[in-house]
């Protein structure tokens, strides 16, 4: 259990808190990887852990002091009541009302217990938790930001444990208390948790504290209109970084998921979409995730970033071989020509295949393509022997004049080119290709072609 509040108090921007409650991880592991994780989107904070500020300190495992100071107060005020129920005792009970068709609720065993009965439980060494005692209005009601006015009925819960018996606050007693104490101003979280807020309402009405905004925002579903998890292969921020995704495409994405902008633009940075956002257009339908769509809208950001932006982060994605053969002049070009169509970082070995150096690999399209071929192959090599200059206008001129004393155009000059050229019968820019690969080696490319037996 625990939970970090970041706070950016310039230009009227929420004070927000993440939090975390169901890990596989230990809490040190997952703080590391989700603190690393946002600094790596650009999510900054100006207070929390490694900023500091005067709300601290900042995970719950060190405000266990805090929180038991404010079960007692509500304890001494009569709002909350100490509970010597053991697990066996509640358990049977809650079957028991199950039974009987009842909601399975706390009965108030433990509400009305005096001074020498609870000595007494002490006495025994039964577990001491501490429960809050709900009454008051028949009805709760918050206006939700992303919903409208809620409406929440007391009885749809017991007196419930705000205090465990080994002293640790339950997540709703720990967040309102946090969320009073630190001044936070609006609590962002999934749909699932709007049922918490009665509890959390019911708190910071007994402490007299000011209540936070809510907006409960719709839940992310996978293609079978489930909520996401792991049995769709849900990967993390940490996958996605790691297969090359920019980061500013993935916040791009995830705020598209249940939000719309006025003006229909899909492709934003980070300040497009900070100026933009207003949780009054949060849909109040669930989302669901859907990948090709992301890869869609981070093709985008590397298209307009290009090698400007992105060649950097790329290089450790390049094949050994191209990083060997060409310098980085070349290995921006060759960036530019292929994020054309580049969903993520990793994909580029596929994409950049066509600038191998080398006698290419011939792939089964390219080798049907080539399929006697080899007298229009021999055209080109006697044509590309005599240019004089290896650049994209003498090489698009000598194609054409291949073409014609071939008696060949379209798809029939080019694909047995590209085939033999590069293996392949698809790819970025033929032209460009074998202006970057070099004369040398395309000759040699296209003699190995021309010699095979099929040819």
């Amino acid at each position: 259990m625990f939970n970090w509040l970041f706070a950016r108090h310039a230009g009227g921007s929420f004070i927000i808190r993440i939090e975390d409650t169901d890990s596989e991880r230990s809490t040190g592991e997952y703080e590391a990887m989700l603190l690393e994780d946002l600094r790596w989107l650009g999510l900054a904070w100006d207070e929390g852990p490694g900023a500091g500020g005067e709300y601290g300190p900042y995970r719950q495992t060190e405000r266990t002091a805090t929180y038991r100071e404010y079960a007692m107060r509500l304890v001494s005020e009569g709002k909350a009541f100490p509970c010597f129920c053991t697990d066996e005792a509640l358990e049977a009970k809650r079957e028991a009302m199950m039974k009987a068709g009842k909601p399975p609720q706390y009965d108030g065993a433990c509400r009305n217990l005096g001074e020498a009965e609870r000595a007494e439980m002490r006495a025994k060494g039964l577990p001491e938790s501490v429960r809050f005692i709900v009454g008051g209005e028949p009805f709760r009601k918050i206006e939700d930001i992303a919903r409208g006015e809620v409406s929440f009925p007391t009885e749809m819960v017991g007196d419930f444990v705000i205090l465990r018996s080994n002293g640790l606050p339950t997540y709703n007693f720990a967040a309102a208390v946090d969320d009073a104490l630190m001044r936070i101003t609006h609590v962002i979280r999934g749909a699932e948790h709007l049922p918490n807020t009665l509890r959390q309402v019911m708190i910071y009405e007994a402490l007299g504290m000011a209540m936070p905004r809510f907006a409960h925002i719709p839940l992310i579903l996978g293609a079978d209109r489930t909520k996401l998890s792991k049995r769709h292969g849900a990967p993390n921020i940490r996958d996605y970084r790691e297969k090359g995704y920019p980061p500013e495409a993935l916040v791009n994405y995830l705020a598209f998921l249940g939000w719309s902008t006025k003006g229909g633009s899909e492709i934003m940075s980070m300040e497009e979409l900070t100026g933009e956002f207003d949780l009054a257009r949060v849909s109040d339908s669930p989302s669901i995730f859907d990948e090709a769509k992301l890869n869609w809208i981070s093709s985008g950001h590397i298209r307009a970033g290009g090698s400007r932006r992105y060649l950097g982060a790329a290089m450790p994605f390049f094949p050994a071989k191209l990083r060997e053969r060409y310098g980085r002049d070349e290995l921006a070009r060759i960036f530019d020509i292929a994020s054309e169509n580049l969903p993520c970082l990793s994909m580029l070995e596929r994409e950049t295949a066509p600038f191998a150096p080398g006698e290419p690999g011939i792939a089964a399209e390219a080798a049907e393509a080539l399929r006697g071929k080899g007298a229009l192959l021999g055209a080109f090599i006697r044509s590309f022997n005599g240019l004089g200059s290896w650049e994209g206008d003498a090489i698009r001129e000598a194609i054409k004049s291949t073409g014609k004393t071939e008696g060949a155009k379209g798809k029939d000059l080019y694909m047995p080119l590209r085939a033999a050229a590069t293996g392949f019968v698809q790819g970025p820019d033929l032209v460009s290709i074998l202006e970057i690969k070099g004369k040398d080696d395309v000759l040699g490319a296209l003699a190995a072609a021309a010699a095979r037996p099929e040819a």
